[in-house]
């Protein structure tokens, strides 16, 4: 028999422990004693302890009932008093309904409890507990009402899936013991992926938790008002001073009627924070609006300074010591551009670049005038290279795209005084597809760096021809039984005849950082006579497992890992070099700080890897 029945002590322990659901218990037999039970003794109170209370109950009720008994309170409410005899045995006869309540929203229906007052001073009050089998969900029943119901009906694609992940999403499932927390916080987060859905005014109709005892099941059963569909009305812009209402309706990027779900309101702030212009942003909905079809969207703002200028110095087990300036200015000219400039001297890198940017436009397109002068040092040759970029630019929470055409040109010198000119004019598409858990640290997902390109090249010495470039990189992550697992794929070609030899930075060379672990920077390329050179085919992969080391540091993990692959000329030369090694990982809030101790098993030496963030 299944009966639904609220006692009023069971309620009274459940608003002492912060609210719970009426649960309805069917007695049972209750079930013999055994062992696995642990008694304690709490301390008395240091002026005049009125009793002492035992409990000897398994460790899944014994500190719920040490806390949360009356009895177990009494010392700390009698405030040194001395209480009269018939308070105490109060106390006593009311202990055994007071502790099923309790045990029962921890899911244990049929427990045998026995309370027995000793002879002592203080009294001594002794509280045995066996709880017996912890009910488990049998059944979860849950029921729409309002407009996403009637949106359902109409099979309306978003409403349909807003439901299908409302029920994926419920932690309570068949078969998972009940417990009055986990009841509580799966009702709060039900509620809150609704409300997520665009329903702000969402709300339980009912809850209930129908308990057969006997059986140790619940039945969960829930009604829940989705209330009217939010839709966006008015765009309030609050706290800009420097820069224009445009620049932050383009950012936004919505329409009014736009259905105003969580997703939405969460995009638009992170683009507003990745914009580069504001210290922070917040984005939010008015949930009391009279007319939740035009329901208004109030962004707040704080803006960067107009310019900022940032040094560093720092070091590379790549590129060596280096020193670095960067330089932003947000309102070029008084208009809505942003000029950016970086410089780094180091021993084996100088470089600038620059970019001449359009703020967001509709669309969340940027229109961009950039360039870069670079000078690597080899062991083996000096590359100095010239670029200048026209281009256009779409960045989303999810996909960045450029497309831009180049112009280049570049001076290879040699050691032995030998020069090679190039210069090329091409067109390039790249975009980057982001699926992570997090961009800064991921765990789960993956991301997919692509390029496309092609124009006409000219070598000195060699020919002038057409050529075609490919690059594609894939970075996967994904969590295993307490290890972390990251595969990287990474793979280019350079299509040209043989006399056509395009840019260096447009060739491809291999090891390093963030390449092939345990071999020198940009070592791993075509050799002749002992000079290393740009090739037209790469291709790298990367293993890795890790997993934190200490408990008290969770961010700080340790790793294993393997990398093979290298550039070539073509094809029919390649051959992987391998790497293999460990490392620490420190997982900051500006990215993972990695030191790799690797040795290259094609040259038998160990070298010092340190980089710091993900590279995509």
């Amino acid at each position: 028999m299944i009966r639904a029945a609220a006692l009023p002590a069971a309620w009274l322990a459940c608003l002492a422990l912060g609210g719970c659901a009426g649960l309805s218990r069917e007695p049972s037999a209750a079930t013999p004693a055994g062992d696995g039970q642990a008694a304690s003794e709490p301390a008395a109170s240091a002026s005049a302890p009125v009793l002492t209370l035992r409990v000897e109950a398994p460790d899944t009720v014994r500190e719920l009932l040490e806390q949360q008994l009356d009895l177990a309170r009494l010392p700390a409410l009698a405030n040194g008093r001395q209480l009269a005899p018939r308070e105490i045995d109060r106390l006593v006869a009311a202990a055994p309904e007071q502790v099923r309540s309790l045990v029962e929203t921890e899911g244990f229906f049929t427990p045998q409890v026995a309370v027995q007052q000793l002879p002592g001073e203080p009294p001594v009050v002794e509280v045995r507990v066996e709880p017996g089998p912890r009910a488990r969900v049998r059944k979860v029943d849950i029921r729409i009402q309002g407009a996403l119901a009637e949106a359902l009906s109409r099979g309306e694609a978003e409403a349909v899936a807003g439901d299908a992940a409302l029920r994926e999403d419920w932690p309570l499932e068949r078969g998972e013991p009940f417990r009055n927390a986990e009841w509580t916080a799966a009702k709060r987060a039900a509620l809150a992926r609704l409300r997520a859905l665009g329903y702000a005014r969402a709300d339980w109709v009912s809850t209930l938790a129908r308990v057969d005892a006997g059986e140790h099941r619940v039945d969960l059963e829930l009604v829940a008002d989705s209330g009217p569909l939010f839709r966006t009305g008015e765009l309030r812009i609050r706290g800009l001073k420097l820069h224009d209402e445009q620049t932050v309706r383009n950012i936004a990027d919505f329409r009014p009627g736009t259905p105003a779900t969580e997703k939405l309101l969460l995009d638009v702030q992170e683009r507003l924070q990745r914009s580069g212009l504001f210290t922070t942003a917040s984005v939010q909905l008015d949930a009391r609006a009279e007319d939740p079809e035009h329901a208004a969207v109030t962004i707040r703002l704080a803006e960067r300074e107009r310019q900022e200028a940032t040094f560093g110095i720092g070091i590379s087990a790549d590129v060596g010591p280096r020193g670095t300036v960067e330089h932003v200015h947000r309102r070029v000219f008084g208009q809505a551009l942003t000029a950016r400039n970086a410089f780094e001297l180091g021993r084996v890198r100088r470089s600038w670049t620059g970019e001449l940017s359009t703020h967001t436009l509709p669309g969340l397109y940027r229109n961009l005038v950039g360039g870069a002068a670079e000078r690597i040092e080899s062991s083996t040759d000096v590359v100095s290279s010239l670029r200048l970029r026209l281009g256009r630019a779409q960045e989303t929470p999810r996909i960045d795209r450029l497309v831009y055409v180049e112009a280049e040109r570049s001076l290879r010198r040699l050691d032995d005084g030998t020069e090679t000119n190039a210069d090329a004019l091409s067109l390039h598409y790249q975009g980057i597809w982001r699926h992570v858990d997090n961009v800064l640290l991921p765990t789960d997902g993956w991301v997919f760096s692509g390029q496309v390109g092609g124009g006409r090249a000219r070598s000195d010495p060699g020919g002038t021809g057409p050529f075609v470039r490919a690059y594609g990189r894939l970075a996967a992550y994904r969590p295993f039984g307490g290890w972390y697992g990251s595969l990287r794929l990474e793979a280019g070609e350079v299509y040209a005849r043989d006399d056509v030899t395009p840019p260096d930075s447009l060739l491809f060379r291999a090891g390093g950082d963030g390449s092939v672990r345990g071999y020198e920077y940009r070592s791993l390329a075509p050799t002749q006579d002992g000079i290393v050179y740009g090739g037209k085919v790469l291709a790298t992969a990367s293993a890795e497992i890790a997993r934190p080391i200490l408990e008290r540091m969770p961010q700080l993990w340790g790793a294993v890992f393997v990398d093979a692959g290298r550039a070539a000329e073509r094809w029919q030369d390649y051959s992987p070099a391998v790497g293999y090694g460990v490392g620490l990982r420190y997982r900051s809030p500006i990215g993972p700080l990695s030191i790799d101790v690797a040795r290259g098993q094609e040259t038998g030496s160990v070298r010092l890897h340190l980089s710091v963030g993900v590279t995509f």
